[in-house]
């Protein structure tokens, strides 16, 4: 299960080494493009191993698909760089993605809430309610760049919290009386004060989501982005995860 991976392929293949083993479906929440220098790279894995995927804001604007106007100065150079670099046949993979939700395996993906698909969901505030929106007791989103999510019982929200600084797992039950909203965090653009790559994987089985962290060469990546001729800042905030 990924979030984001925003075309970071060193990230990307810390976490599949990292996850190696303990999962026999590849699903996605979106924004496979966009901020990183490997578009083609990403995409042309994705075709091949993702199960499921649903498209993110920087997959459909790279795609063709909705304007830059609101992105920041950053983004929309991204996004320029991004659109010109892609192959038409990735470009038309990412211009046919699903709009979330979208089930597969007995769970929901979805880029931003179930009622927008740009909508951010970061605080509590923002979640309240959403639960009668669910397709499902157990939903997946990104969007925010940041790991955990939301768990409904009875009606009340509580927020879910991301795997510490100084762990590389944590783990959450996944109860029958409640619904979820679960954000596997970002693999390639952390966004929640911690530089490591974001994932999780979910057993049925057990019903149990572990939240996971791990290290990659982050150094490669920076000069990755550098050498595309992408904003400083890009490479940058990948050092501190904001």
């Amino acid at each position: 299960m990924l979030s984001d991976i925003h075309a970071n392929l060193h990230a990307l293949q810390a976490v599949l080494a990292d996850a190696r083993g303990s999962y026999d479906k590849i699903l996605c929440c979106g924004d496979l493009v966009g901020y990183g220098p490997a578009p083609n790279e990403i995409v042309e894995w994705s075709r091949e191993h993702l199960q499921a995927v649903v498209r993110g804001n920087h997959d459909k604007v790279a795609a063709g698909l909705d304007e830059m106007e609101g992105y920041n100065v950053v983004a929309t150079a991204s996004l320029h760089w991004t659109a010109g670099t892609l192959t038409e046949k990735n470009r038309e993979y990412l211009r046919a993605m699903a709009r979330g939700p979208l089930e597969e395996s007995g769970v929901w993906l979805m880029h931003g809430s179930p009622v927008d698909e740009d909508l951010y969901l970061i605080q509590e505030c923002d979640a309240q309610g959403m639960d009668r929106f669910l397709p499902g007791p157990l939903c997946f989103f990104g969007h925010t760049h940041r790991q955990g999510g939301f768990a409904y019982f009875r009606g009340a929200v509580r927020q879910i919290t991301q795997v510490p600084q100084t762990d590389r797992q944590n783990c959450l039950d996944i109860e029958d009386t409640g619904s979820y909203l679960i954000n596997p965090g970002s693999v390639g653009q952390p966004r929640d004060g911690d530089w490591r790559a974001a994932y999780a994987i979910y057993s049925s089985d057990d019903q149990l989501v572990s939240f996971r962290r791990c290290i990659y060469d982050v150094d490669a990546a920076a000069t990755a982005i550098r050498a595309a001729g992408l904003p400083e800042l890009l490479a940058k905030r990948l050092f501190i995860g904001k």
